[in-house]
Order: C-alpha cells, then structure tokens, then sequence
C-alpha cells in the first residue's frame, strides 16, 4: 500500500550559501516523532488532544441531535457511507465496518503542530488494507502556530496525498476552539488568512487542495461568511438533523456530510455527495 506521496517533490529551500535541503519524504510514513516546529510554537502543546476529534465542539455549541434512519444503502449513487476515527476510537475493527457498507475513512493524523495520533497507523493503513479509500485530517489550532507550519506538520506526519486511487486529500478541521476563545483570539481577516495560509502551503507540499471541515455557524462567526475558498477547498459539513442546512458563503454544494455522531461502533458518519465513482475521482485529483 503507498502511504507516501507519488505527486510532486516537496519545495527545496536554501540553509547556508550554495546548500540546499530537500523536502523529499523518507519511504517510511512517520507516525508519532515529536514535531519539529521552532521552540517557541511547541510552547502550546494541546492538552487533550485524544478528545479533539471532527465534531467534538459543534453539538456542545450547536445543540442538535443525530439524524436518525438506517444507514444509507452502501453503493447508492446519492449516499456512499463513510466514517472518520481518531485517537477515542483506539483500534477499529475495519473488517467488520466494511461489510456493514462503510466505504471510505478519514483518520485523523495531528493537532497543531506537535501531536500525533498514536493509533494512526493501524486506523490508517487498516482501513485501506480492508478496502476502503482513506484519508487523514487535521484539527487546526490557529492560536498554536501559522497555517503553514501546521500545514507541513499535518503533510510529514500523515497528511500527505498518493496517486493511488484510493487515498483523498487532506482534510482541514476548523470548528469551535477546545482550548478557549472560540475564534482562537482571531479577526475574521485573521482567520480567513490563517485558512488561506495552510490551505496553499498544503497544495504547494501534496498537489492537492484540501477539503475544509466546517459548520455554517463557526464559519460566520469565525470568518465572516468568506466565500474566498468555495472555488477551490471541497466542503465537509456537520449537521446532526435531517439536512444538510443552510451552507457557508463560497460554496454551492458540499463534498462530504457527517450526518451523526451517535454510529455503532464508530460514532461519526458521513455521506459523499454522490455516486462511488465520484469518490474516486476525488481520491485521484481528476476535474
């Protein structure tokens, strides 16, 4: 299974006069190396980062509950069913998730810019190996570090893209802070900088634009309703009711719809927004 990039070579940059160091990734996917940010951007570890997951915040800001219903018929051009794990799900039982009709997974990989998840190799590399197409996500912390720091963190230490066919690109958490102010102490210039700052330094290091995770409401209060990332950035929403809603400015349709948190034995589910070759096409970069 490739977990290392087949896209383009990382940017080299210049360390003393005449060298040059090179941002080529080892064969090896590093999975838990402590980070290699400036001393003083590690000053902000996360405290409990094993409780920061995609979603964690929005239902305790939000209010709502989990749409209820079977799940989605695996294979439906309108509702191709996915999960998304982080350090609480521990070990998953992927074989069992999918035959029950589970068909992509989003793992999460780091939190600013000096965690990584300590089961993501066997939620990562698990999924694939049952035969699912697999991602990895990022839980931003814009108070931590700059969006590009955080951005080639989340790239070295599984956040990277393949062009295999079966891995999608990085996704980019942005919801209500765990930590304190819920905008992370930003302006809505600030954020939509801090956004525009990870998002491009994650294109320069995979080749891919990633999809940004959001609610409409953290997306207002947070950034102003920007509309700058709609042309670009596919749209993961969280909604726990029976729709999808009402969705953040820029966008005219979501990629990805985690519609509960409440699944046995994963808890966060997903729907893609169209059919199973629609998710392929994501996965391969293909317009």
């Amino acid at each position: 299974m490739p977990l290392r990039r087949s896209g383009p070579a990382r940017r080299t940059v210049p360390i003393a006069a005449g060298t040059l160091v090179s941002f080529l990734s080892v064969l090896a996917l590093p999975l838990a190396l402590p980070g290699l940010a400036t001393a003083s951007e590690t000053s902000k570890r996360p405290a409990h980062p094993e409780a920061d997951w995609m979603g964690s915040t929005i239902v305790a800001h939000e209010g709502g509950a989990p749409a209820d219903g079977p799940e989605p018929r695996a294979g439906h051009r309108r509702a191709v069913a996915g999960v998304d794990v982080s350090s609480h799900n521990k070990k998953v039982g992927w074989s069992a998730l999918r035959r029950s009709g589970v068909r992509f997974a989003y793992v999460k990989a780091t939190e600013g810019n000096n965690y990584t998840n300590p089961y993501f190799a066997q939620q990562y590399r698990g999924s694939y190996s049952s035969g699912m197409i697999h991602g990895a996500y990022h839980f931003a912390l814009p108070d931590n570090s700059s969006g590009s720091t955080q951005a080639r963190y989340f790239a070295d230490h599984g956040g990277d893209w393949s062009r295999d066919g079966r891995t999608l690109p990085g996704a980019l958490d942005m919801e209500y802070n765990p930590y304190g102010a819920t905008c992370y102490g930003k302006s809505a210039k600030g954020m939509v900088n801090w956004i525009e700052d990870f998002v491009e330094t994650y294109r320069e290091e995979t080749g891919r634009d990633a999809v940004i995770y959001t609610s409409t409401n953290w997306w207002k209060r947070c950034t102003g309703n920007s509309g700058r990332f709609g042309r670009t950035n596919p749209l993961w929403i969280p909604r726990y009711g029976s729709s999808v809603g009402a969705l953040p400015a820029g966008w005219r349709f979501h990629s990805i719809w985690q519609h509960t948190s409440s699944g046995h034995p994963v808890g966060d589910r997903n729907r893609f927004n169209g059919s199973f070759s629609r998710l392929k096409v994501l996965a391969n970069g293909d317009d």
